[in-house]
């Protein structure tokens, strides 16, 4: 710890990334980046890019992407805000919108990094536990807080809340707003994009980073009525005005365009989950219902941290979180069948695996 620290930074835990290793010949299964590569409209975009355009400064509206998503999604441009990845996103969100003297409400086991901005921001943050089936229980989140988030489908977990439950909560919960983080809904969950027009309190946030395969490029998204966008707006402006280079603006607007790629990829990803969850079952493993583009499974004669060193040794990376109550879970990202097959054949050789 530095003399020269500010006192507000000296406490901070910051989020902690999935590795990235610097080696080839690695079976990456630990950070839920998708399998496949970016729409080939992308790929031509970024070849026929015209450099000299890099000396000005990007357009700090990216006006061509708030465009793009608003008739992707069928709302007016003005209920889109776009940033540096669904993190940034985040970040902005916190600092506009739960920093009240009542407890920002979020699940007990989700994103970790909810946690990282609440102490940033110096939100107090309140816990509701999962159920036994690791279910999110909106019905149980209180009426007096000073704002509500949830993972949909939740992380780790990979389980969906229903558009159903979603809405309940939010006739009741009509003075704070409610953040839905739907980083992974296009792997099998109900956005509550729909709800939006009918709730002026709901912020809806995306990335590019899971089914468009723009992880490298930093891409997120808000969606909400313009009174929270223009929050959003002031807080974005207050830290960083371009915070979408050229590059990332014209890409990502390709990659929301090409729909049949954007189906394609997510269905095979899909079917790929199915095929590993019915594979993980039959080697004695406990599978949570995924509607993500990875699963969270624990076995009931191997611990998470044995497990997750076999595979290592065999260089296939998976996530392992030593929290309490998931320490024995093992959250693998879906990637190509052949990738999923080694993660088979290498459980297969684990001694104390029981079938």
């Amino acid at each position: 710890m530095s003399k020269f620290w500010s006192e507000a930074i000296k406490d901070l835990q910051p989020y902690v990334p999935g590795e990235q290793p610097k080696k080839d010949q690695i079976i990456k299964l630990n950070t839920n980046e998708n399998p496949y590569p970016p729409s080939p409209r992308v790929i031509q975009t970024l070849k026929d890019y015209p450099a000299e355009k890099l000396r000005l400064y990007s357009d700090p509206d990216s006006t061509e992407l708030k465009q793009t998503l608003s008739e992707h999604f069928n709302l007016p441009s003005d209920h889109v805000f776009v940033g540096n990845g669904s993190d940034e996103v985040l970040a902005h969100t916190f600092m506009a919108f739960f920093r009240h003297p009542e407890p920002l409400v979020m699940p007990s086991m989700t994103y970790s990094f909810y946690d990282v901005y609440c102490n940033l921001y110096d939100i107090e943050a309140r816990h509701i536990p999962l159920g036994e089936d690791f279910r999110v229980n909106l019905e149980e989140y209180p009426s007096k807080n000073g704002g509500i988030i949830f993972a949909n489908p939740n992380a780790p977990t990979g389980v969906a809340i229903s558009l159903n439950e979603i809405e309940a909560l939010l006739k009741r919960n009509t003075e704070t707003v409610v953040v839905v983080d739907e980083a992974y809904v296009d792997f099998g969950a109900d956005s509550a994009v729909s709800l939006i027009k009918s709730h002026p309190n709901l912020l809806v946030i995306q990335t590019l980073s899971k089914s468009r395969s723009l992880a490298g490029m930093r891409v997120g998204f808000a969606l909400g009525q313009p009174e929270l966008i223009a929050g959003l707006e002031r807080v974005k402006n207050s830290f960083n005005s371009y915070p979408l280079d050229m590059l990332a603006i014209a890409s990502a607007s390709e990659a929301i365009r090409d729909q049949e790629y954007f189906e394609e990829t997510v269905r095979k990803i899909i079917d790929d989950r199915d095929w590993t969850s019915t594979q993980l079952t039959s080697l004695g493993f406990r599978v949570l219902p995924s509607s993500t583009n990875f699963v969270f499974a624990e076995h009931k004669s191997a611990t998470g941290t044995d497990l997750m060193q076999h595979l290592r040794n065999q260089n296939i990376l998976v996530r392992h979180f030593s929290k309490p109550g998931i320490e024995n879970f093992l959250r693998i990202t879906i990637g190509t069948r052949s990738e999923m097959e080694a993660l088979i054949q290498g459980l297969k050789s684990f001694p104390q695996l029981s079938c």
